[in-house]
This record gives structure tokens, C-alpha cells and sequence, in this order.
């Protein structure tokens, strides 16, 4: 079946074969295969399913249809408060699906790790795009659930010095915790800050050793871009945590 490159990859890439998708297998790809198993178990529609391994390898998985908000410019309701609370809860469900069991070994639950726009998958529900699914599960992990949540509120707010109104982020901060329903929120910020100082010094340091993806990403600027966000919630940390408490 003919294959066609996807859209929005910047490190791996990924084709589309009909109704599958494959993509490079690596050292995660058994984890990944037993988590989407489990979360297909389990009745949950918000990830792809595994399909196994091809013959070249790659990993194969179903392909979700739906709006991927890869692009910088994207529709209102992808940022809209509906919208922001309708991932959170999909965080909460598959977290809940994964605590307690063999893949979060003494952890929480397994972390998806990368949450974004971009990982999204989004469909009209009443005339409305709206969250329904996660892809690129390639780096999740056991971890706490808070730092899936401190992910998305980095990632889906874009928190850096595009933010125009502080209170305004300190506000769907908020929406977000309460939505997913999280305890543990005077850690937040702070592991915001642990996010972003871990992403700039992990690309910095992989494209120093060679890494080619990370290469890629250094030189478009993305060590310096993180660097700034990194900055602008340092200076804007006590007023995102009142909101949070």
C-alpha cells in the first residue's frame, strides 16, 4: 500500500498506510506496545492501537483521523476552555487506567510525557473541534501524575513571553487542575520549571553528542526558545501559583 509522509514530525518520521501508521521502532517500543494494549483493555479511545512490528521493523499502529494541531496558527477551540478541560480529563482516565498496575512499577501511574497540541488528535463534537485522542507515546514512562499535568499546562498554554495576559494563564492553570482533579498543586510551578530546564539542557546536550534530531532542533532555535519560557515563569511564578491553590 502506497505510503505517504505525515505532518508535524520533526524527530522521527512517520508515514501513513491506510488505516495504519508506522514509525522507527527504538529501545521503548515493547513498553509502548504492553502500555497501548493495556489502554485498549481497558475500553480507553484516547490512544492508538498497537498493531505489532513490520517487516522493515517500524512500529505499526492504527491511525486516528481527526484535526492534528501541529501548526502555529490553530482554530479557536483548540485553546478554548472546553477544550482545555476536555484533555485534562483524558489524562485523568488513562493516568487512572495505568495506576497500580506492572507498567508504573513504584510510580503514580505512566506518564504520556510529551503532551502538546501537536499530540493531539482533535474532532467536531456539535460543530466543534474538540480532544478525543494522544499519538507519540514513544517517551512515556512511569512517573507522578503531576508531571503529565505540569506538561500540558506548559505546553497548551505555550507559558513563555508569547502569554499576553498573566492572569489570564494563571486562570486556565486553574481550569486545568481542576478539571483533571489534582491534589498536588503546590509542586506545580515549580515542576513547570523542572520541565523546561530539563527539555533545553536534554536537546542541548544530545545534538552536542551528535544526536542528529536534536541537532535539527538546537539549530532551529529551540534550546534558546525554551531558555525564555523557562525565564518568563520564573519571573511570573507567584502569581501562577495563587491560582493554583
Amino acid at each position: 500500500m502506497p505510503e505517504s509522509f505525515l505532518p508535524g514530525g520533526f524527530v522521527n518520521a512517520v508515514v501513513r498506510a491506510g488505516d495504519r501508521v508506522c514509525r522507527p521502532a527504538s529501545a521503548r517500543t515493547k513498553f509502548v506496545g504492553d502500555l497501548l494494549r493495556l489502554l485498549e483493555s481497558g475500553g480507553w479511545s484516547g490512544a492508538p492501537r498497537y498493531l505489532g512490528v513490520d517487516d522493515e521493523g517500524r512500529e505499526v499502529l492504527s491511525y486516528l483521523d481527526g484535526h492534528v494541531a501541529w501548526e502555529q496558527r490553530q482554530p479557536a477551540a483548540v485553546s478554548s476552555d472546553e477544550s482545555l478541560g476536555t484533555v485534562a480529563r483524558l489524562v485523568r482516565e488513562f493516568h487512572d487506567l495505568t495506576a497500580g498496575t506492572p507498567l508504573a512499577g513504584e510510580q503514580e501511574v505512566v506518564c504520556h510525557n510529551d503532551l502538546s497540541p501537536k499530540n493531539t488528535v482533535y474532532q467536531l463534537s456539535s460543530g466543534e473541534l474538540r480532544p478525543t485522542a494522544f499519538i507519540d507515546w514513544d517517551l512515556a514512562a512511569p512517573g507522578a501524575r503531576i508531571h503529565d499535568i505540569a506538561h500540558v499546562c506548559w505546553q497548551y498554554l505555550d507559558l513563555g513571553p508569547s502569554v499576553a495576559d498573566v492572569e489570564e494563564a494563571a486562570r486556565l492553570m486553574r481550569l486545568i487542575v481542576d478539571s483533571y482533579g489534582l491534589s498536588d498543586r503546590q509542586r506545580l510551578v515549580s515542576t513547570i520549571l523542572w520541565w523546561q530546564d530539563r527539555c533545553w539542557r536534554g536537546i542541548k546536550t544530545q545534538a552536542d553528542a551528535g544526536d542528529v534530531a536534536m541537532i535539527r532542533l538546537r539549530d532551529a532555535g529551540a534550546v534558546r526558545q525554551v531558555q525564555t519560557a523557562y525565564q518568563w515563569v520564573s519571573d511570573h511564578r507567584a502569581a501562577l501559583e495563587r491560582s493554583v491553590r
